[in-house]
Parts: C-alpha cells; sequence; structure tokens
C-alpha cells in the first residue's frame, strides 16, 4: 500500500525520511497543482497521505467523514481511504504541536500568544493553545484586523507561534517580524522545520528567548498519522524524540550550510578527530548547521 505526502511544493520535506523510520511501508511525495487535485483525491491511488500547504482546507469537500477534531479545528492534515472507499480526513497537527509545547516547557495557562497566520496550519495550534488554558490567542496576518502594521497593540504578548513559511527553505534569510518589539515574550516556538534554526528562532536565541523549531512537531504528528495509516499504535513512546535526533537538519535542505556541515565532518574524519565538540560547535554555529547533528 502507498502512503505519501500531498502539497504543492514539496523539495523542503522530511516526511519520507521521518516515515521510513516510523513504519515499513512505501511513503511518496505527491506535488500536485491546484487545479489538479479533485482528479488526484478522486483517483484514490494512496492508502492514505498526509496534507501540508495550502491544501489543508482545500481538501475538506472531497471527504466523506472527518474527525471530530478536524471538525472543531477545520482543517485537515491526514487522510486515510475507508473499506468502503470513501476518504477520512483527521489533524494530527494537534498531537504534534501539544507535543512540541509539552518538550518545550512553555507554561502557556493565562498568558497571551500571538499565532502569526492565519491558514490551515494555524488552526491546531490555536486549538492547543486554548485547550492548554491561554488566557487570549490572537491572529496576526498581512490583512486583518491584527496585522504586521499594527503589532504595537500586543507588545504585551508572551509567546509567539509562526506558522507561516517565512524562513523556510530557501528564503533562509526571512523573519516574519522583529522579536524586539514584544519585551516580555518568555517563549517562541516556529513550526517551519527547513531549516531547523531560522532567523526568527536565531533572532530568539541572540536576545536569550528559549525558542524551538517544528521538526518535533513533525515527527510527533507523523508518528499519529502512521498510527491512522496503519490502524495501530505503531511507535513506543520515546521514539519520537529519537526520531527527531535522526533526521538530518542542517540550514536547508539542497545546500548552502548543510553542506559546509557536510564539509566540516568530513574534514574533522580526515584529520583523525583533531576538532573537540566545543570547536565543532562553534564552527557548526558559524555556518548554520544544526549543531546536535554535527556532535552525533
Amino acid at each position: 500500500m502507498v502512503y505519501g505526502l500531498l502539497g504543492r511544493t514539496l523539495r523542503h520535506s522530511y516526511s519520507p525520511q521521518i516515515h521510513a523510520l516510523l513504519g515499513d511501508y512505501e511513503y511518496r511525495l505527491f506535488e500536485v497543482e491546484p487545479q489538479d487535485l479533485e482528479a488526484f483525491l478522486k483517483k484514490r491511488e494512496f492508502g492514505g497521505i498526509n496534507v501540508t500547504i495550502p491544501y489543508k482546507k482545500d481538501v475538506l469537500p472531497y471527504l466523506s467523514g472527518i474527525s471530530d477534531n478536524a471538525k472543531r479545528i477545520g482543517a485537515v492534515n491526514t487522510i486515510i481511504v475507508k473499506e468502503d472507499g470513501g476518504l477520512y480526513g483527521d489533524n494530527t497537527d494537534y498531537d504534534g504541536f501539544l507535543c512540541l509545547v509539552q518538550k518545550s516547557g512553555f507554561q502557556v495557562k493565562g498568558k497571551k500568544a500571538l499565532v502569526l497566520g492565519t491558514g490551515g496550519a494555524s488552526l491546531p495550534i490555536s486549538a492547543v493553545l486554548s485547550d492548554l488554558g491561554a488566557r487570549e490567542v490572537v491572529f496576526i496576518s498581512r490583512s486583518g484586523e491584527n496585522n504586521y502594521q499594527n503589532l504595537s497593540r500586543h507588545a504585551d504578548a508572551d509567546f509567539i507561534v509562526n506558522t507561516t513559511p517565512v524562513g523556510m527553505y530557501p528564503n533562509n534569510l526571512q523573519a516574519p517580524l522583529s522579536l524586539s518589539e514584544f519585551p516580555n515574550l518568555s517563549g517562541v516556538l516556529d513550526i517551519v522545520y527547513n531549516p531547523q534554526k531560522t532567523k526568527l528562532i536565531l533572532d530568539a536565541e541572540r536576545l536569550g528567548i528559549p525558542a524551538y523549531s517544528g521538526l518535533l512537531m513533525l515527527v510527533a504528528q507523523g508518528k499519529r498519522a502512521a498510527e491512522l495509516f496503519l490502524k495501530e499504535t505503531g511507535a513506543a513512546a520515546g521514539c519520537v524524540i529519537d526520531i527527531e535526533k535522526r533526521i538530518p537538519c542542517g540550514a536547508g535542505m539542497g545546500g548552502g550550510s548543510a553542506d559546509a556541515a557536510a564539509v566540516l565532518l568530513g574534514l574533522n574524519h580526515l584529520f583523525g578527530g583533531l576538532l573537540q565538540e566545543e570547536q565543532i560547535e562553534k564552527l557548526a554555529l558559524r555556518v548554520g548547521a544544526d549543531v546536535p547533528f554535527m556532535l552525533k
């Protein structure tokens, strides 16, 4: 049975590597243009698919049923083919983001959170924050009531969550906003995972603000999706963290600092491991490579 990821541009995706570690099944990338979406879904040449931008809302009219969680969120990121041939939708992004918040240790109860973006990816994030007791969840968009021109009205925000693709490879040097405008920030989450350290994450670190990327969320939601695909609890509780550590995240898939990281590792091996971990870490940070991966 074939499974995979549905989206429009997927060269940034780590999903095939993750699902190769989650189960013994074929996992493909399905790049589909908007005008071809209906035909793709009607062919049903898959046992189940994950859904990413820009289709998390667009697939809804083609589904014969959705989970209560997906109905509440208003978006779907996982579809399975039922025995009667119908398509059933669920949202495992909720599970993934909940895992990310729990690992971060951020206490959101009673706090104000800004969610950057209003697309399908923002909806499960808002649901998790609300379920965890956030005092206020404000969506920031380009043209809505709360936008990037009037951010000053939300300078009291405690947390910022980026759900937009701003900063995603290959546009690594972009950030959706300046964190210096938020003096009360105690945490930043960016659901972008390639690069693992976006400019937003790096800006937070420079300001001493705890920050986490979306890789753990991706792995955790993938684990739940695999369970839906296989109709079983297919992965042990500890595997999510283990898989996250095994994904080779550099500064961006396809070259640049990821290549620089590989060169550093190769040189260190060539010269008999003369570089100390501290030296590798400093060099890795300078080229933007992911330090935990480099030290493996």
